[in-house]
């Protein structure tokens, strides 16, 4: 790295100290960035797992409540839950002001109710409303003249030619090249009835599937469909095709994305949503069948049902019964069928789920028993290794779990207990306490025997499975003054057994400290520092009886948001990491972005860009960062090398049906000549990217 971090720090402040005396002045509405908290949290779990995540159908639903804003005097818990912004202590309190003072008259009174401080109120303000005349009528005609109906299409491709969709000659193998085309496409169509019926179609193409020939005949390689009912009587919901099922703290049964650990030092409670429609395009990360929860006073039955084909690696046929397959070693997450290889392993079993939850909720006090078994068509059997040994094998495995939730004052007491088939247990709780208005805490305990096996469950954790972890997480949200807010937490983790690329137990510590000063509507500014230290496998040792060496890593970021205008918002920031393996020379990256974004109102045309330069000399010093996108998408890439990285995001609305939306971005590297490995090789140092999609809502 050419520059040192002295100089990066002047140059930090050079750029950006006095960029807020430039903010516009006078009394205007600030430009919204109402899902700014969805974006930290989706940016905050890329970081942690490093995996491809799809949080479209959270974008979509939060999308929703801005059209349709929630009517918070006849909202219930379940409905102001997602919007994932109030914990269960402020949702108590806002149900009992309005129990003891009646309806809310304005929403200038939330500030009176205790927890709703002004961050809070101003982050979800967007999503609620007080409307005390509306009236429902399900009748054919109410429903086609209230209706919302939303068609989308998106497309797009990588600009280079990768390697991958070179043409095949006589000697090479059929896995050595893409089948189909660079592109990728997908579709969707909506129709929702303020969220009481909801029925939806969901198709896409990766990039190198092929398209309406070939091995897709049928066109799209991924088809969804979704009718989901609410409120209908006795039935509180009611989920047909494909669904999501999250219940408890997600330790038993757990479908679709979690976030992972936030700067939030209280956000670390989830809240389930029970049934509800799948909407993303993830391959396998739903249930397919039918499902439906009864409400009888407080108690709730679900009870569900799904069979579906997965994705696996095979390693036995029975060659005696049409190639049935017999032994797979893993099941696959990613959906991609762009090869042979990959589109042999494309549903190459079944999965049968069976599965119930019975819930008691009352006003301050829940809890429920869950239950899934899990019946397979094959035999799951991973490749021994030592860290992999406890992973789950068979055909069949149950899991049985007890949740409870207990508000008490400031006080929210959580957890989950859960017991697989093989008789190993898994259990984690916390608690959540507000001292002063100022002031809140949270502590939260998880122990997750090396042997415990649930393929859905997503619980607080830092491994991508519940299993094999023990540790105590603290946090803390300071307050002090209503422009301020400090956030720290500290994680010690144990691992008892071993895990991928760490051959001991070992032990993990992390920490964060973040400072968010919001001195005006118009200006914010944010301070973050988190550090980890844990144990890896040193890869230029290659004595088997070694220990395994530290990892320190280290960030620091610095970022500004400010009005300029009332239709121009900047954002810049500066973020250094460092990573020091024990025995070897730290790594060291830095990354510096500005941000602008043009939105005025009554304009059709919308804008957002960005200009970034980063210098990150290896991968493990690789700095995420989220990018604004075309509606329900994102992108949080990986800068890592050196080099610079723009994108220019435009949005036109042609009238009140029909939206349109072209992005641009390229990644330009300084210090390499190829980009990418295999397939997705790219013989250049520039990457660029084109995407277009068109909504038409009616």
């Amino acid at each position: 790295m050419h520059l040192s971090f002295k100089r990066i720090v002047i140059l930090m402040f050079v750029c950006f100290s006095f960029t807020p005396l430039l903010s516009y002045t006078q009394e205007s509405n600030t430009i919204n960035s109402e899902n700014e908290n969805l974006f930290q949290k989706i940016e905050n779990t890329v970081e942690q797992t490093e995996a491809e995540v799809d949080y479209s159908d959270i974008m979509e639903q939060l999308n929703y409540f801005l059209k349709h804003p929630i009517n918070i005097n006849k909202s219930c818990k379940e409905d102001l839950n997602k919007l994932m912004i109030l914990n269960d202590i402020q949702l108590t309190n806002l149900f009992e002001h309005i129990e003891k003072n009646g309806k809310l008259i304005s929403l200038y009174e939330l500030q009176s109710i205790d927890g709703f401080d002004s961050k809070t109120i101003e982050n979800i303000l967007p999503y609620i409303c007080i409307n005390n005349e509306e009236i429902r009528h399900f009748s054919l005609k109410e429903m086609l003249k209230n209706s919302e109906n939303l068609l989308l299409i998106r497309s797009q491709q990588v600009l280079e030619k990768q390697i991958g969709y070179n043409k095949l000659d006589t000697t090479q193998n059929s896995n050595s090249s893409y089948l189909g085309s660079p592109y990728t496409l997908y579709t969707k169509y909506r129709f929702n009835y303020y969220q009481n019926i909801r029925f939806g179609i969901t198709a896409e193409k990766d990039a190198g599937e092929e398209f309406f020939k070939g091995t897709q005949k049928k066109g799209f390689d991924f088809y969804s469909a979704h009718l989901y009912l609410k409120d209908f009587g006795l039935i509180k919901s009611l989920a047909f095709g494909d669904f999501q099922a999250q219940f408890g703290q997600g330790l038993t049964l757990w479908n679709g994305q979690a976030f992972g650990k936030t700067s939030d030092g209280t956000g670390i409670k989830k809240n389930g949503q029970g049934l509800s429609p799948y909407t993303s395009a993830s391959d396998n990360l739903f249930l397919r069948g039918i499902g439906t929860t009864i409400g009888i006073k407080k108690i709730d039955f679900s009870v569900l049902f799904s069979s579906k084909k997965i994705d696996a690696n095979i390693t036995e046929v029975d060659s005696f019964d049409n190639n049935k397959v017999t032994v797979v070693s893993t099941l696959q997450q990613s959906g991609d069928h762009s090869t042979a290889s990959t589109l042999n392993d494309k549903d190459a079993i079944s999965e049968t789920s069976i599965g119930g939850n019975i819930c008691y909720n009352n006003k301050n006090l829940a809890f429920g028993f869950t239950v899934l078994k899990n019946k397979y068509s094959a035999s799951i059997m991973p490749e021994l290794k030592p860290y992999n040994q406890y992973s789950f094998s068979g055909k069949e495995n149950i899991v049985l779990g007890f949740d409870y939730q207990y508000v008490y004052k400031n006080i929210n007491l959580f957890g989950e207990i859960s017991q697989s088939k093989n008789k190993a247990y898994a259990l984690i709780t916390g608690a959540l306490v507000c001292l002063d208005p100022k002031v809140s805490i949270s502590i939260l305990y998880r122990n997750y025997d090396k042997k415990f096996q649930s393929v859905y469950s997503s619980s607080f954790g830092e491994n991508t499975t519940n299993t094999n972890e023990k540790g105590v997480y603290t946090g803390l949200v300071l307050k002090p003054i209503p422009s301020l807010s400090i956030n720290a937490y500290m994680d010690r983790i144990r691992f008892p057994w071993l895990k991928f690329n760490v051959d001991e137990p070992s032990l993990k510590n992390e920490y964060a400290l973040e400072i968010n000063w919001k001195p005006s509507k118009k200006r914010e500014m944010t301070w973050k520092y988190n550090q980890s230290q844990k144990k890896m496998n040193n890869p230029e040792n290659d004595e088997i009886t070694t220990l395994c060496s530290t990892v320190l890593k280290q960030n620091f970021r610095y970022q500004i948001s400010y009005q300029v205008s009332p239709s121009i918002f900047f954002k810049n920031r500066v973020e250094i990491v460092r990573y020091k393996l024990v025995e070897n020379l730290p790594e060291k990256g830095y990354l510096i972005y500005h941000d602008i974004l043009y939105k005025k109102l009554n304009n059709p045309f919308s804008f957002s860009m960005r200009y970034a330069l980063f210098d990150c000399n290896t991968y493990n010093a690789r700095i995420y960062a989220f990018e604004n996108d075309v509606l329900f998408a994102y992108a949080v890439p990986a800068y890592s090398n050196k080099g610079t990285r723009v994108y220019l995001n435009l949005h036109y609305r042609l009238n009140k049906m029909i939206d349109f939306w072209l992005r641009f971005s390229q990644t330009q590297y300084h210090n390499i000549k190829t980009i990418g490995s295999g397939l997705t090789q790219i013989n250049g140092n520039t990457k660029t990217e084109i995407k277009a999609q068109c909504m038409l809502t009616f």
